[in-house]
């Protein structure tokens, strides 16, 4: 299957926080999506990586995204090296990308910053003849994404562009809570972290909103690139 967007997170969750809108924009406009976890976020404070992945498969289907894997690292633990970037090359390969998005590039988690380096990496290694890779026995072909791009996460980070989300903050949030053991419950006897608050849960509304009162519009997401944004001409520009 060959995808117009892969999205990548540390864990479950990280992609529907990030960009969530904006897959669920651009699967509107007939666009192929993908998610690829590279974590069960096993060592999430609440819930545990069954449930976790009970709840990322309920999210997927919400945003309607065509595929989703887990890659299965070690939550916390795994590094940017070799077998990690082969492993995430595998996906790259697989699903042939034309953008890709991954973490954000500094955040309050170490693994967010993790990720998005050993992503990042992936992207421009997979695209080299003599890194062979295979999967079910057959070799894969050598593919780079066209583009590589950051979500914003916990730090609010200066986005080198935004994208007018405006009517799909319904759908990012809706996937966001699919997620019933990691964020505000005033029921829930389990520990407090700091996604479980209210005010966390409320600012994925009101951070969109600022994002978008920026640019003139009700919400919208941010990214940071990797390499200068190219317009084709000045009327592109909202």
């Amino acid at each position: 299957m060959k995808l117009d967007i892969l999205a990548f997170g540390a864990h479950p969750d990280d992609v529907e926080l990030g960009c969530g809108a904006t897959l669920a924009k651009e699967i509107s406009l007939g666009k192929k999506v993908g998610i690829v976890d590279l974590t069960r976020g096993e060592l999430g404070t609440r819930g545990s990586a069954d449930l976790r992945d009970i709840e990322a498969a309920n999210s997927a289907n919400i945003l309607g995204v065509s595929v989703r894997e887990n890659l299965r690292f070690s939550d916390g633990f795994f590094t940017n090296d070799k077998e990690h970037q082969l492993a995430v090359i595998k996906m790259i390969r697989k699903y042939q990308p034309e953008i890709v998005l991954c973490n954000a590039v500094d955040d309050r988690h170490i693994d967010h910053p993790k990720g998005s380096n050993l992503v990042s990496d992936a992207c421009f290694l997979s695209g080299l003849l003599k890194i062979e890779t295979e999967v079910g026995g057959e070799l894969q072909e050598k593919w780079r994404p066209k583009l590589v791009y950051h979500y914003i996460q916990w730090k609010n980070i200066t986005p080198d562009f935004v994208i007018d989300v405006t009517g799909f903050m319904d759908i990012k949030k809706k996937s966001v809570l699919a997620y019933t053991s990691q964020f505000y419950d005033p029921t829930s006897n389990e520990p407090e972290t700091p996604i479980t608050s209210k005010n966390f849960t409320d600012s994925v509304d009101y951070r969109a909103k600022d994002l978008g009162r920026l640019i003139g519009v009700e919400s919208a997401e941010g990214f940071t690139t990797e390499r200068y944004v190219a317009v084709e001409n000045l009327s592109k520009l909202i």
